[in-house]
């Protein structure tokens, strides 16, 4: 039984998928959860790009490939990103799909803000010197076209009939979680 858990209470692997803007807080909230209840996070980054080329997006066969696999991999995981079409692919499991829209200007603060990430840059000078591009492109988040753009998420969400949360503030994970973010269900 799950921590938490009622006795003879239903109880459900933690599937979370993570939606949204650069900056909307995703990363943040998937290493929370994944502290927390101890499950593995697939930032989509890591599949939707070419591994020694940083620049060059990966087929997407091979990026939905790639994430079909983890969630098959794993009983209990989180993915996120802001690739809709990679998402969607996380859907076909179940997952609660949570939907971080917090507005533009909130975005913008958190990317201005955000530490270095070694993970994507070589140097914190190298991310910094990226940061004018990152902050026109999540500007452009309303605007923009395709699978990274505010109306595909918006499809993506609307059209899951699964459970689901849209946050249109910053979450404070100081205060407690939404039940729909617990392992319980």
């Amino acid at each position: 039984m799950w921590p938490g858990a009622a006795e003879g209470s239903v109880t459900h692997p933690l599937r979370i998928a993570i939606l949204g803007n650069a900056g909307s807080g995703k990363s943040t909230l998937a290493r929370h959860l994944a502290a927390r209840h101890g499950v593995p996070v697939l930032d989509l980054d890591t599949v939707a790009w070419e591994p020694d080329a940083p620049a060059q997006p990966r087929p997407d066969a091979l990026a939905i490939d790639d994430v079909r696999e983890f969630c098959r991999q794993h009983a209990q995981w989180v993915v996120e990103g802001c690739y809709a079409h990679l998402v969607d692919a996380a859907l076909a499991f179940g997952p609660r799909l949570v939907f971080l829209n917090p507005g533009t200007a909130a975005c913008l603060a958190h990317c201005r803000a955000r530490p270095w990430e070694p993970h994507k840059y070589a140097s914190k000078a190298e991310q910094d010197a990226n940061l004018p591009l990152l902050l026109d492109w999540v500007a452009a988040y309303d605007t923009r076209e395709g699978p990274l753009s505010l109306a595909a998420h918006r499809r993506c969400f609307d059209g899951y009939a699964g459970p689901k949360c849209e946050f249109t503030a910053p979450l404070d994970l100081r205060a407690p979680l939404p039940p729909l973010l617990e392992r319980v269900g």
